[in-house]
């Protein structure tokens, strides 16, 4: 049912009231079997952006999904607090090209559905904000998968497109069964308050507010974004021990994990690792959560990452991040003087081919990106001075953050593409470019003050054993 594959300037002359279908980029039109020509849109690159050939292999990838071949199928995600909508290649398996089948008998199954097919092929996440609900915001995943493109990030954030569905559709092969599927679990309260309100709104889209963020602006369709983000959850020796429970008070716990305590630790980079996980251990759930061994290496690997999250936390105003951060195993090793890495088949040594003196690290994936971009969402990072405590970063980020805010400040070609290529709200676009200036404002001070130590680069400390510190120029805000 593909029909094209063409750049498209998807939306209106005008700015609308709220977010909308409103972006811009290489769009691929489908026909669902109701006649409504679906979209999916690989959204323009921001301008001095970083991406890789995988980026735009996977972006392809997303875009070539026909939501109705025979050979895919559809199931709700009845599981964790979020609704949303799994994409699978059944092409092998025991419902190999029986879509009907699988979505009848093997979605009921929640994550196991994957089991019985041949490969899990994207995520479905749309936008649900109504009351009972854990608050997602489609357009957020979009802003950190492009963002992270232009700092040229090490922590590793999901690619995303956007998509839009027949509504109709979704309501008859996705949201009732949702519906009924998650109303048999306790634990899912607020995924079943989601598929209630988006069942209630497909029949009646005036009821959900503001209409706009789910559907288009014919309403015959809802809006959403692709992704697909595999990975493992770390513990609490990054997503904090969270005892203090929700809000302010896990971000707090959330800064007394070892990484994030050398970050904080104003002392040479070998020194606040060190430190920093002697004081994390003194907690018995991350003790625990560490295991016997962690590397200078891998800790340096944690640092420069978790200082990239809280960088895009910050500006985007994430109110969701711990408990949210996972991982991907990966074994790293030097080979004729350069930095060589694989990614591991399993959690322990011995993987096969891989060089004997080979180090096991856990490299970060920032997946669940859904719950930023929103005026009304609690920013935790700037509310417990994540930023401000800060002793360690990386020169190049910070460079690329004081252009950023220039850019924004200036109404640059960033902020143009801000402003037009993500269907955000005009307020939420102003939210971005004065958090952008209050990070590069908060970093900008402790530059000047000499409180910056611009170390972490882990490629050079896995292979010397240390850093010498880049000599970086403040510069001007």
């Amino acid at each position: 049912m593909l029909r094209t594959a063409a750049f498209a300037l998807v939306g209106l002359a005008l700015k609308p009231a709220f977010a909308t279908d409103a972006v811009l980029g290489n769009a691929t039109d489908y026909s669902s079997p109701n006649g409504i020509t679906e979209r999916c849109i690989q959204i323009a690159q921001i301008p001095n952006g970083t991406y890789s050939k995988d980026d735009t292999k996977d972006e392809a990838a997303f875009c070539a999904l026909d939501f109705y071949a025979a050979d895919i199928a559809l199931c709700p995600k009845t599981w964790s607090t979020s609704p949303g909508m799994m994409v699978y290649d059944i092409t092998d398996g025991p419902y190999a090209n029986d879509r009907t089948a699988f979505e009848r008998n093997a979605c009921k199954e929640g994550k196991s559905a994957r089991d019985l097919a041949k490969d899990s092929l994207a995520k479905f996440k749309l936008t649900m904000n109504a009351e009972g609900t854990s608050g997602t915001y489609s357009a957020s995943s979009l802003l950190y998968y492009h963002f992270s493109r232009y700092f040229d990030m090490t922590v590793k954030v999901p690619v995303s497109v956007w998509r839009s569905m027949d509504a109709t559709m979704h309501t008859s092969e996705v949201a009732r069964p949702g519906l009924s599927l998650s109303g048999h679990n306790r634990s899912a309260r607020m995924n079943y308050a989601g598929w209630k309100h988006l069942v209630d709104a497909e029949a009646n889209p005036s009821s959900y507010r503001p209409t706009d963020d789910i559907f288009t602006s014919d309403r015959k369709q809802i809006y959403g974004i692709l992704t697909l983000s595999p990975g493992h959850r770390y513990g609490s020796e990054i997503n904090g021990t969270r005892k203090s429970g929700w809000g302010k008070g896990q971000n707090l716990d959330f800064q007394e994990t070892p990484a994030f305590l050398a970050l904080r630790k104003d002392a040479p980079l070998v020194e606040a690792i060190d430190t920093g996980l002697a004081k994390g251990r003194r907690d018995s759930q991350i003790n625990r959560d560490l295991g016997p061994d962690v590397s200078r290496e891998q800790m340096v690997y944690w640092m420069r990452e978790l200082s990239e999250i809280v960088l895009l936390d910050f500006i985007f105003s994430q109110q969701d991040r711990v408990g949210n951060i996972d991982f991907t195993p990966y074994y790293y090793w030097t080979e004729n003087g350069e930095l060589e890495h694989k990614k591991a088949k399993h959690h322990e040594i011995n993987d096969g081919d891989i060089p004997s003196g080979a180090i096991l690290l856990r490299r970060t994936n920032l997946n669940d990106n859904d719950a930023g971009g929103r005026v009304a969402y609690a920013n935790f990072a700037k509310t417990t001075q994540m930023l401000e405590k800060l002793r360690h970063f990386d020169g190049k980020v910070y460079e690329r953050l004081i252009a950023l805010n220039q850019d924004l400040q200036s109404q640059g070609p960033i902020y143009d593409w801000l402003s037009t290529s993500l269907g955000l709200k005009d307020a939420e676009v102003s939210q971005v470019v004065k958090n952008t200036a209050l990070a590069a404002g908060i970093l900008h001070e402790s530059c000047l003050a000499n409180k910056l130590r611009f170390d972490l680069s882990p490629k050079v400390f896995f292979l010397n054993g240390e850093v010498s510190p880049d000599i970086v120029d403040c510069g001007a805000l």
